[in-house]
């Protein structure tokens, strides 16, 4: 299969190697909640929807078509362990915001999962150039333990905001919490101010 031109990505100038209360590790844990589903390629589809100019869905010979991105930032778990060498190959989210041309009043997105599992950034993160929906992790397709066969990349927040198994992206004027910021996880989740639960339970 043809590739259109892959770009190498360096991490977000604000992104640091190793934010407070984080331990480096090589491994890559696989932490999940409930079953791993196992998707077949031709089952698979993405739509992107909500507020834009021009709904989509795609299947996975579509997305393979659009503009490939190679990128390499660090990857840090709410557990408190970070994985600081990583490379992903997906496709950028800017890339399909080209395509879909989010309104001026969304203002959020939201990455809809099999499972029922959703999870939620600003519209300025999911746009910040380095957001992905990635296939690939160190040059391997994406195991279903790990998201496979496609999972968002959002490498300015913690490993959660990172979705897996992704069948939707919806812009969207107002923020919905997903699973984990409903029980309890910060619905921000910046990893430089270690936000890892709702103040309250802190």
């Amino acid at each position: 299969m043809q590739f259109k031109r892959q770009n190498k990505l360096k991490t977000a100038p604000d992104i640091k190697d190793v934010p407070p209360g984080q331990f480096v590790t090589e491994k890559f844990p696989v932490l999940t909640y409930g079953p791993t589903p196992n998707i077949p390629i031709e089952d698979w589809r993405l739509r992107v929807f909500g507020e834009v100019e021009n709904t989509i869905e795609l299947d996975w010979v579509q997305f393979m078509k659009l503009k490939q991105d190679i990128l390499e930032v660090p990857f840090h778990c709410v557990t408190q362990w970070s994985r600081l060498e990583n490379a992903w190959e997906g496709v950028l989210i800017t890339t399909l915001a080209k395509l879909v041309q989010p309104k001026p009043n969304a203002k959020h997105m939201i990455a809809q999962c099999y499972g029922d599992y959703s999870t939620n950034i600003p519209i300025e993160i999911a746009l910040d150039g380095v957001s992905m929906l990635a296939y690939k992790h160190d040059g391997e397709n994406l195991t279903p333990e790990h998201g496979g066969p496609i999972r968002t990349v959002v490498p300015a927040r913690y490993g959660w905001k990172s979705a897996k198994w992704v069948t939707g992206i919806e812009f969207s004027t107002v923020d919905r919490p997903g699973f984990w910021e409903v029980r309890g996880y910060h619905n921000n989740g910046d990893f430089n101010k270690e936000e890892r639960f709702w103040p309250e339970l802190s």
